[in-house]
């Protein structure tokens, strides 16, 4: 029986959603999952490398990326390009890796666009004065970038109807046993099975 392929996960949620903490309590329970490489148009910073951090691009090279349909999603922020490379997460699903992507709605909807099977969760904090609480629970913004995020967050909330799933943050670890059950169950679905079906039927 061959390798069966790796799903492509999509992970969002609004900023204090705790989607990091989650990410990494899935990477600790979970084998066989990888983060996706961007590429970017912006130099390496001191101790990224090649290919393990971001395939780092002239901005020439990203628009051609662009052009020819290599890229699942790209966007441009501060000045700067970052874009996921398609052959990459291809040749990880390939090696029978599910690979995760941490990215923004819009993003995502690209993704979706692109990759219609891919599936998408969206991870949100019990409540929007749960998030507030945790934004200024940081003591690192100003109100004014505070209010912005939470602004961020409801627009967040409106936009997103196509995901497949919603993970609720109340505790880290239980939303990572989710997240990892959500990838169980998809690697169980029929099609993904299917051939076992034909092996018993050709007996």
């Amino acid at each position: 029986m061959a390798e069966q392929r790796g799903k492509l996960i999509v992970v969002s949620g609004p900023s204090g959603a705790g989607k990091s903490t989650v990410i990494a309590g899935l990477m600790r329970r979970r084998a066989g999952l990888c983060f996706s490489v961007s590429a970017t148009t912006r130099p390496p910073r001191p101790g990224e490398t090649e290919g393990r951090d971001y395939f780092f691009v002239t901005r020439e090279e990203f628009q051609q990326l662009v052009n020819d349909g290599a890229l699942l999603e790209h966007a441009e922020y501060v000045g700067n390009c970052y874009g996921t490379p398609r052959d990459y997460v291809e040749r990880k699903q390939t090696e029978g890796l599910n690979v995760l992507l941490d990215i923004e709605v819009q993003g995502a909807r690209q993704v979706r666009a692109r990759v219609p099977e891919a599936v998408m969760v969206f991870v949100i904090p019990p409540s929007l004065e749960e998030l507030e609480r945790r934004l200024r629970g940081r003591h690192t913004d100003a109100e004014e970038k505070i209010r912005s995020r939470l602004a961020r967050a409801r627009a967040e909330y409106r936009e997103a109807d196509f995901y497949d799933y919603i993970v609720i943050n109340d505790d880290p670890e239980t939303a990572a046993e989710e997240l990892d059950a959500i990838i169980t169950a998809e690697l169980c679905r029929y099609q993904e099975r299917k051939t076992y079906l034909t092996e018993v039927q050709e007996l």
